[in-house]
């Protein structure tokens, strides 16, 4: 199934690359300019590290390091530098890319953004990170939904960042919009790392989808990222796993997309992202299609409340150093990744 790591690549088979990126420590400009240009280099390391590979995939905070600082001088737009060096890498080298970076925004705070960018230095998605991991991140929440494109070979892509892939209504929508592949990237430390694992297992088995997952590695002086490259079949089963944390290696896997949708379409058991919306379909004509979840129809109502809600005490991110927010959510409507593109 996995062809060694990407090294007997099947004609239906998609190879992916992830990146256990040595975590920078980034302060100024100078600091991004250097961290982009090593970023650049590994994209030709993916490339001359195999021949058949279609996707590398980089770590959130790949560019900017977990400082979390909002310093407009370290922040990216979509035609800046940074983005313009990971779109010429991409084309030189002939092969998808996905990337990080913190991107300066205008109506509040910045927003943490996911990119990926195809073989020929096109940008084909942009995503915004729906769930910050609070009370921690400072960044804005991801207004423009979850986009899945066609990417290497017509696999079906998605991508999700980091804590968005404890929330397992972030996968299936990934699966309910045709993912075949999420891609996942990450910051995580070392407290996560059992979480990080079964949740990977379980938003590929739940929606009968491929996960490739990974995060960054090493230490900055001050914090321990884990690296775990993890690719997961669409039936949980760990498939590629970086479990040495070795930082800059790339850990790879091929995929089969086409296995995924032989399974959505001719599984019985377990195919749960379509039993979801047809209960019971062995005892009533096509099952029930009702939507019986409460938190569903509060949440769609602006009314969800857990019933607890009043002794939450940490609503905020004063407890990590960031300043109580004064603004109420809204979100705005932007040019996503095909305009971006264009």
């Amino acid at each position: 199934m996995n062809g060694l790591g990407g090294l007997n690549k099947a004609p239906d088979g998609v190879v992916i690359g992830l990146v256990q990126l040595q975590l920078p420590v980034v302060a100024t400009p100078q600091d991004l300019a250097a961290q982009t240009a090593r970023i650049v280099a590994l994209v030709g390391k993916a490339r001359a590290n195999l021949a058949g590979m279609d996707l590398v995939v980089f770590p959130e905070y790949a560019l900017h390091g977990l400082s979390m600082d909002t310093n407009p001088d370290i922040l990216c737009r979509l035609d800046g530098p940074e983005v313009v060096a990971f779109k010429q890498a991409c084309a030189e080298n002939r092969i998808w890319g996905c990337f990080s970076i913190m991107e300066y925004n205008p109506h509040g705070q910045p927003y943490n953004v996911g990119l990926i960018i195809d073989d020929a230095g096109e940008l084909r998605l942009y995503y915004r990170k729906m769930h910050p991991w609070v009370p921690v991140e400072p960044w804005e929440p991801g207004d423009l939904g979850i986009p899945v494109i066609d990417g290497p070979k017509g696999a079906k892509l998605a991508l999700i960042i980091c804590h968005d892939g404890m929330f397992p209504e972030m996968a299936r929508e990934c699966a309910y919009k045709g993912a075949e592949i999420m891609l996942r990237t990450a910051g995580y430390t070392a407290p996560i790392r059992e979480a990080w694992r079964f949740t990977n297992q379980s938003n590929a088995f739940c929606n009968l989808m491929v996960t490739a997952n990974v995060c960054m590695s090493g230490s900055d002086g001050t914090f321990d990222s884990m690296g775990e490259g993890m690719v997961v079949n669409f039936d949980g089963t760990i498939i590629a796993h970086g479990t040495s944390g070795r930082p800059d290696e790339i850990i790879t896997a091929e995929v089969r997309p086409d296995l995924v949708r032989e399974a959505r379409r001719h599984w019985g058991v377990e195919n749960n992202i379509y039993q979801l919306g047809h209960r019971g379909y062995a005892a009533v004509k096509g099952g029930a299609g009702d939507c019986p979840y409460t938190y569903m129809h509060d949440l769609a109502a602006g009314r969800y409340r857990l019933p607890w809600e009043a002794e939450v005490r940490i609503t905020d991110g004063t407890s990590c150093g960031i300043p109580a927010p004064t603004r109420s959510y809204r979100p705005r409507r932007e040019p996503g990744a095909k305009e971006a593109a264009e």
